[in-house]
């Protein structure tokens, strides 16, 4: 990767990663809360409802 080529997106990500690297995943470790498993377990259980992004225009004005 030559630094002359390189996009801002992925010199966000470089910086991103090293961060990580260095100070580690301020995430790793937690764990989720049984009522929170709970409410993920039942929107899997319903059937997701798909709405174009056409329709989503038109249901805010934008259309």
């Amino acid at each position: 990767m030559q630094t002359a080529t390189i996009s801002k997106t992925e010199i966000e990500l470089l910086i991103e990663q090293k961060l990580i690297e260095i100070l580690g995943d301020p995430d790793s470790g937690l764990k989720f809360t049984t009522s929170f498993v709970q409410k993920i377990k039942e929107r899997l259980k319903k059937q997701s409802q798909r709405i174009s992004h056409k329709k989503i225009l038109e249901m805010y004005g934008k259309y």
